[in-house]
């Protein structure tokens, strides 16, 4: 293909994606693909020559479309929303457009530069404290892919700060990402080491027995290295008290446990200066992430995490080979990112961020923000009108929890039938019933915050919702 067919193609394919933009809400929210379906249309073996052009462009619609789970529909309310906005799409295609691998700063000095200047922007929007920041000279901030890889390096970083491996024990709410226990089976701590402490009404880690659990550790002969903090946790959005848990953590005696805050959906909210109460007591984290690319219109993958001591990162990842040596490096001149992930290679992830900041301003992030809470009291407000529902934990920002009385089969299928219905998506959880101890109800997620979400897609969801549960034979 050459330069200019490229544009002609390009343009086309961006005409493309433009049109589904359009249209997406028209379509089925969940794919309604059946397993192998989609790869029974595809040939076995791959093509000997090239093909049309025209006719892989038509296979978006054939083979493509009828496959996927639109996550930009505006009637997406499962998991957390996964925002691809405008802004970052271009930006993304121009990161592809130069290719970059990014390992080194000698490998496209911009790619490191212009991540470091927007992840001080970040910082700076969500309010976090200015050790985290380059301009520090000790802390600063790196591009991940998923909060996953973030909770990995900062558990790798926690691990090679302890003298020694024998009995680490890592600590995390029963209300954690599941990231926690798998992050401390990559880094060699083992499952069983994994502690979930106790949470209070609110669903948030409760700092007296995350007390006891540490003491009872040190008394057994095993060393706490490592804690999770989260900040909107996954089931119900759930916010842990930094300050009181950095307080347990502080106490005199032993090695102090690194902090981790996982704050990957609800940290977008802190672009809001009304949301940043949930950051009290972060200046005692070692480290701090959240997802742009959940809540902040920025195309998957980018993960911000930040650390107050690029230090023990550093010790834990760095391996200069002879081949990649170079005179910046070698004088500690420059960042290397090489050396603050588990990957050597790194996409330019930092322009599709820079192409969002810029392009929206502070001011239409943070409207991002306050209209999908906005739409998502207006949704609780709904249901708790409506005898019908429950509500069994107050809305976290722009996630709504809700159940139908009655029977968990009830509230199964409704999810079912509203899901199949198209017209909304909805996931759901399980949280403990107060009345029940040691028993779990089924509630549904409704997580607010896609790019074109506005009030008349609550309206629809919730006709969908009303619909469904008063059929009679619900």
């Amino acid at each position: 293909m050459t330069p200019e067919e490229f544009r002609q193609r390009g343009k086309r394919v961006i005409d493309w994606i433009a049109d589904y933009m359009e249209r997406v809400e028209s379509l089925p929210v969940l794919s309604r693909a059946e397993p192998g379906e989609i790869a029974a249309m595809l040939p076995d073996t791959p093509p000997e020559r090239p093909e049309p052009w025209d006719a892989i462009l038509a296979d978006l619609d054939r083979v493509v479309l009828p496959g996927v789970t639109h996550w930009q529909s505006p009637t997406f309310f499962g998991y957390f929303p996964a925002n691809s906005s405008p802004e970052a799409i271009l930006g993304d295609l121009a990161s592809s457009g130069l290719g970059v691998q990014g390992m080194l700063w000698l490998t496209s000095p911009a790619c490191t530069e212009i991540e470091t200047r927007v992840l001080d922007w970040l910082a700076d929007l969500i309010g976090l404290p200015e050790p985290f920041t380059s301009r520090s000279g000790v802390g600063g901030g790196v591009i991940q892919g998923t909060a996953s890889e973030a909770v990995l390096v900062a558990m790798l970083a926690a691990r090679d700060r302890m003298d020694g491996n024998a009995g680490l024990t890592a600590y995390g709410s029963t209300q954690a990402h599941s990231s926690v226990v798998k992050a401390a089976k990559i880094a060699g701590v083992g499952r069983e080491r994994v502690r979930l402490i106790e949470t209070d009404d609110a669903l948030a880690m409760d700092p007296a027995a995350l007390a006891r659990a540490i003491d009872d550790d040190r008394a057994a002969g095993r060393t706490p290295f490592f804690v999770c903090a989260t900040l909107g946790t996954t089931s119900t959005g759930a916010i842990d008290p930094v300050e009181e848990i950095g307080r347990v953590l502080d106490r005199p005696g032993a090695a102090r446990p690194w902090l981790h805050v996982d704050a990957a959906w609800a940290g977008a909210a802190c672009v809001c200066p009304e949301h940043r109460q949930m950051l009290g007591g972060v200046e005692r984290a070692d480290s701090f992430n959240f997802n742009p690319h959940k809540w902040l219109l920025t195309t998957f993958d980018c993960s911000a995490l930040w650390v107050r001591d690029r230090g023990p990162v550093l010790d834990a990842l760095s391996i200069t080979p002879e081949y990649l040596r170079n005179r910046a490096s070698d004088a500690g001149a420059v960042i290397d990112y090489r050396d603050w992930q588990v990957p050597l290679g790194r996409r330019f992830r930092a322009l599709k961020l820079w192409f969002v900041i810029r392009g929206l301003g502070a001011e239409g992030l943070r409207e991002h923000i306050r209209r999908s809470i906005s739409l998502a009291s207006d949704l609780e407000t709904r249901l708790r009108a409506d005898p019908r529902f429950e509500v069994p934990v107050p809305r976290s920002l722009a996630l709504v929890c809700f159940r139908l009385r009655g029977e968990d089969a009830r509230t199964e299928r409704l999810l079912e039938r509203v899901n199949a219905s198209g017209e909304a998506f909805f996931t759901h959880t399980r949280i403990e019933d107060r009345d029940r101890p040691g028993e779990t109800r089924l509630v549904i997620r409704a997580a607010v915050g896609g790019v074109w979400t506005r009030a008349e897609h609550i309206d629809r969801a919730w006709r969908a919702l009303d619909r469904e549960a008063g059929r009679a034979s619900l």
